[in-house]
């Protein structure tokens, strides 16, 4: 596995454990199988509880069950899976840092009682809810309604391009209360609650091995007891998009990873003119420029772990990370594709997957033109966008 500069040295016992632990699950349970869920446009949901069992959702979220492991060792989990698959890392990572997190962060003691132990064990299944149709970049201007009734909401609005939805237990939806009027809450809404519908979304070009779909409210009523008490207004959901955007730049770094080594081992068997072509000096130029940005997104994963374990991670570090990284696996997915020649286009061979992956990658949780201007507002101090 490509690590140039001996990071993964540095691990501690447990880390390495982690590590080791998320790399031969995928490499024996689901990577020779998931170019076949890829082309079929499944998830591989048999896996779901297994990697419950493995603690892979929100390992880094101590107590109720939960393996309570370090920053580090969340990020390399997140990277194991995404080599294998972004609809595997994706699922693991709505589960954990979209659903758990809050929940953990903002839940009631009984919400956390009721709620996490089940999702740690992945016996049950929750989504996010922010997104709208006509919201995505700019998710302050929902429309989601939540009006007070007695001792109940009424929720009402669309979400859409919701990771996991269709098999969800619950969503969680962020909606504005009393009528539009209020601070955005966060409400715990049971998929089986009359007017709610989670349809799937069909006809994806990408990401086909992720379950996509919608949440629908049409005077879907929870209970006061549905709210999470802890936050009120934006902060709530984008505190767990930050979430979410870090385990996303760890996870694109098992992309390209991926993509590197499925390369050059082609390059290293595959002969023209009487040797192989990793001997060529354009192939190795090639090498050389992808094994380079891999270890630069590596460094960028490694310390935004070790800012966030001791408490001075920001969210505009989160948003180069996510950036620089998915816009690194991008390139290097498309360098690998080019070096496979014909073979690459095929379901053989990973980097056209990751490929095709990494454009939904580099546009959800933030796009890429998003993140440049967090980071130019960050470093300039003036704002491009309002929100």
């Amino acid at each position: 596995m490509l690590d140039y500069l001996d990071l993964e040295q540095d691990l501690n016992e447990e880390q390495r454990r982690v590590r080791d632990t998320a790399r031969e699950f995928v490499e024996n349970e689901v990577k020779p199988e998931i170019a076949d869920y890829y082309q079929r446009g499944e998830f591989p949901e048999h896996i779901i509880e297994e990697m419950g069992e493995l603690g892979f959702y929100a390992p880094n979220i101590d107590g109720y069950g939960l393996p309570g492991v370090d920053e580090k060792s969340y990020g390399l989990v997140m990277q194991e899976l995404e080599a294998c698959d972004s609809g595997v890392r994706s699922m693991a990572s709505v589960q954990g840092s979209l659903v758990m997190y809050p929940i953990h962060a903002y839940g009631s003691e009984e919400q956390k009682e009721k709620y996490l132990p089940a999702l740690g064990k992945g016996e049950k299944i929750g989504c996010f809810g922010l997104t709208e149709p006509a919201h995505g970049s700019e998710p302050s201007a929902m429309e989601t309604t939540a009006r007070k009734d007695g001792d109940e909401y009424v929720l009402n609005g669309s979400k859409t391009w919701i990771t996991n939805s269709p098999i969800a237990d619950f969503a969680l939806v962020w909606a504005r209360a009393e009528g539009g009027e209020g601070d955005v809450r966060g409400f715990i809404v049971p998929t089986e609650t009359d007017g709610v519908e989670t349809n799937r979304m069909k006809g994806k070009l990408s990401m086909r091995a992720s379950i996509t779909g919608e949440v629908h409210l049409d005077d879907a009523r929870v209970p006061e007891d549905a709210v999470l008490p802890g936050v009120e207004g934006m902060r709530g959901p984008l505190s767990c998009l930050t979430q979410g955007r870090y385990g996303i730049s760890w996870g694109a770094v098992g992309a390209a990873r991926d993509c590197y080594e499925e390369s050059v081992a082609y390059a290293k068997e595959r002969e023209q003119w009487g040797r192989p072509i990793a001997g060529f000096q354009m192939q190795q130029e090639k090498i050389a420029e992808m094994a380079t940005r891999i270890t630069k997104a590596q460094l960028l994963a490694h310390r935004v772990a070790e800012l966030k374990e001791r408490g001075d991670l920001r969210p505009q570090h989160v948003s180069m990370a996510k950036r620089n990284n998915v816009r690194a696996a991008r390139r290097v997915a498309r360098t690998a594709r080019e070096m496979l020649g014909g073979n690459g286009i095929t379901s053989d061979y990973s980097p056209m997957r990751h490929l095709s992956n990494i454009e939904t990658v580099y546009t959800y949780e933030g796009t890429h033109d998003v993140h440049s201007l967090i980071l130019g507002a960050d470093l300039t101090g003036e704002r491009a966008f309002r929100g």
